[in-house]
């Protein structure tokens, strides 16, 4: 990471929370006879990171390629920068595409491209940009996410995962978005590329200013990060609220996602003022499954 960057926000607090950026209203999703969502809520708001957490099969992308405008819902509606996304008309549309970034899975780059191109590719779609300009911006990206500038001229089949996540995420920012979507972002990786990109997520938010929804498994990434953990189940967001909050709700879901071993290890990160409102069982459990 970019030493530099990560000073300068050691001492800056979480941007401020302010108005809502998503909206979501009585969202139904089908596919089918296949009902995914079915009167879905959820609220997002600048400033925040919201974590989207829930079992396989519970719509968690299916959510966001509705929010991104990549699929229709069925019903309800969805507003992003307080404009309806069913009635956006195509220049609106690709303005919004450009505040707002997204990291695949798996980094998703172009395999055919070098890393220069792939993270220039959101800038030349918008049109021409002078070369030394175009270099500078991706150069700049590039050292934002703690990648020397040789990196450039490499290709995807030559970087290793940690990397490849960089490069995406580098990519996601190079339009500077102010929404951006992390979809597992630390998927795949050994635990010390893991901690870094957390940092790295951590670091990015205070410095931009941005609002994060995060889709994970990862139950150290979303303790560290999660302003909100919106979880889904029953085809529906059952509570989006402060983990410890969250993992107070009884729901056989949350008691076996929040509670179980590794949930019960992963709050214990929590700070002291806030693992003391998490329910007494996971209190009592994490420090019987530390010991043992």
């Amino acid at each position: 990471m970019n030493a530099s960057l990560r000073e300068s926000v050691r001492d800056v607090a979480r941007p401020q929370i302010g108005e809502p950026v998503i909206e979501v209203r009585n969202l139904t999703k089908r596919y089918g006879r296949n009902i995914v969502h079915q009167h879905l809520n959820l609220e997002v708001r600048s400033g925040e990171i919201v974590s989207l957490v829930g079992g396989s099969g519970s719509g968690k992308t299916t959510l966001v390629r509705q929010i991104l405008g990549l699929e229709q819902p069925t019903s309800g509606s969805i507003r992003v920068f307080g404009k309806d996304t069913s009635t956006l008309d195509a220049d609106t549309a690709r303005l919004m595409r450009s505040r707002t970034g997204m990291l695949f899975q798996h980094g998703a780059l172009f395999s055919s491209l070098s890393v220069f191109d792939n993270i220039a590719q959101p800038v030349r779609e918008l049109g021409r940009v002078p070369p030394d300009l175009l270099r500078d911006i991706v150069m700049l990206k590039l050292e934002m996410v703690g990648l020397p500038c040789k990196h450039a001229s490499k290709m995807p089949a030559a970087l290793s995962g940690g990397m490849i996540k960089r490069v995406g995420l580098a990519r996601a920012l190079v339009l500077e978005p102010e929404l951006l979507f992390l979809d597992e972002p630390t998927a795949g990786l050994d635990p010390h590329s893991s901690d870094e990109v957390v940092e790295l997520i951590h670091t990015l938010h205070r410095a931009l200013g941005l609002t994060v929804v995060l889709v994970t498994h990862d139950l150290d990434a979303m303790v560290a990060l999660s302003t909100r953990v919106a979880v889904l189940a029953d085809r529906k967001v059952l509570v989006a609220a402060p983990v410890e909050e969250a993992a107070t709700v009884d729901h056989p879901f949350i008691r076996e996602y929040f509670l179980g071993m590794r949930g019960r290890r992963a709050l214990q990160a929590l700070p002291p003022e806030r693992r003391a409102k998490l329910p007494e069982a996971a209190l009592a459990s994490a420090s019987i499954g530390v010991a043992s």
